[in-house]
């Protein structure tokens, strides 16, 4: 029986590329990796490009909400076998207490949403962060179930980051 792995993407206020992140982990995978997200300081919305994505996707838009890192902390919240940080903002700042030490790593994409963008610009940047998150995940998805049970797995995240950066 294959394992199903929970992977948590968080960036500071999560509305976009934690969002692309829970959408893509899902989908991509085929049921392998059930994608999270959270924000350390949530926005409170989903970016209106993130969301529409996602619904390109094939990930249900209903799923989709801006929500604290502090919810997944809970007792009772889905146990995570991985966490990825996607802005350096949520990198730097202190963690909540993760249960079952997860594999963590920090994987750097530029915040797609900015104020002032035309319609144009913003589906640009975030299909850039989208192409960028993917082509981390693929590389993620491609190891075995054997590299993924091993405490390496953090080594592995880092340098799937560093063969884009």
């Amino acid at each position: 029986m294959t394992k199903t792995y929970n992977i948590l993407f968080i960036c500071a206020g999560n509305s976009a590329r934690s969002v692309l992140g829970e959408a893509l982990a899902t989908t991509l995978s085929h049921g392998r990796f059930i994608g999270y997200s959270a924000g350390t300081d949530p926005e409170g919305e989903v970016h209106s490009e993130a969301t529409k994505m996602a619904k390109e996707m094939g990930y249900p838009a209903n799923l989709l909400r801006s929500k604290s890192w502090d919810e997944f902390a809970r007792e009772g919240s889905p146990h995570m076998d991985f966490i990825i940080t996607l802005c350096d903002e949520a990198a730097g700042e202190e963690c909540p207490y993760w249960p079952g030490h997860p594999a963590t790593a920090h994987w750097g994409i530029a915040d797609p949403a900015h104020d002032n963008q035309t319609p144009e610009e913003a589906h640009n940047a975030f299909k850039k962060a989208e192409m960028a998150l993917r082509n981390r995940l693929e590389l993620l998805l491609d190891l075995p179930d054997e590299k993924l049970h091993h405490l390496e797995i953090s080594d592995h995240l880092e340098n799937i980051h560093k063969q884009f950066a």
